[in-house]
């Protein structure tokens, strides 16, 4: 079996987010960028299909040169083999445009990606993926299991799970289930060492649509202040005259 990880490189949560030009332009001065972490899930997941079933493992990635030590990451985790799009992730769509021609090109049998990324959010580059792939697509993955060409996911619905059974190839969309926290690897040094002797190619983009463009950015309202009250009376007071709750 041959999977494809999709890899987004995102700002690690606990950075400082700013944007400049007016609002318009992400600021990645000081920001610490990782691995996004749906797609750590999904890459440890494909981690134990190749130790358990002998599955050859890729990593891709659309962004420029600085992705690069992310995509390093990946192959310390274990990952045969890294790629990446020289090209400017600025949409989904074009994203997925690139993924696909790598998928078409690489005979993979099952392409995980992360549900969406925790920077922009946007969720739909593994649903674009598979819809111009024609292959089988399951979202919000949080149990993958594989025997010979079938399938059995786990997925979140509302209310509750859904068990589905489905063919290779395969696309899906994993987050936090796929695997536990607790099973998500840190490279060792061996894996460091063994990383700078695997491949990490280098592609140009494809000639492909940006559906979307971002117009300005904003950060989310400060929370209000708050008002400690002393006794029930004076609680009842601010919940009736303040918060108009009551």
């Amino acid at each position: 079996m041959k999977i494809l990880v999709c890899i987004s490189n995102v700002p690690d949560t606990t950075s400082k987010i700013n944007f400049t030009e007016g609002d318009t332009k992400f600021d990645t001065n000081g920001v610490q960028f990782v691995i996004n972490p749906n797609d750590e899930f999904g890459l440890t997941r494909a981690m134990w299909f190749k130790e358990k079933q002998g599955a050859d493992v890729h990593v891709a990635t659309v962004g420029g040169p600085t992705v690069e030590p992310t995509m390093r990451k990946a192959l310390a985790i274990g990952a045969d083999e890294a790629i990446r799009v020289n090209a400017e992730p600025t949409d989904g769509f074009f994203v997925a445009q690139q993924l696909a021609e790598i998928v078409k090109n690489g005979g993979y049998d099952l392409v995980i990606g992360g549900r969406e990324s925790i920077d922009y959010n946007g969720g739909m580059v593994p649903g674009i993926l598979s819809s111009l792939l024609d292959m089988n697509f399951v979202n919000n993955c949080i149990s993958l299991e594989i025997d010979g060409n079938s399938a059995t996911a786990i997925r979140e619905i509302d209310g509750g799970k859904e068990t589905l059974s489905t063919t290779l190839p395969l696309v899906i969309g994993g987050q936090k289930g796929l695997v536990e926290e607790s099973d998500l690897r840190i490279p060792n040094m061996r894996g460091i060492m063994m990383a700078r002797k695997k491949a990490l190619n280098v592609l140009e983009p494809i000639d492909a649509l940006n559906a979307t463009a971002d117009i300005k950015f904003s950060k989310p309202a400060p929370k209000g202040t708050i008002k400690l009250a002393e006794n029930v009376d004076e609680l009842v007071n601010l919940l009736h005259n303040d918060a108009k709750v009551i």
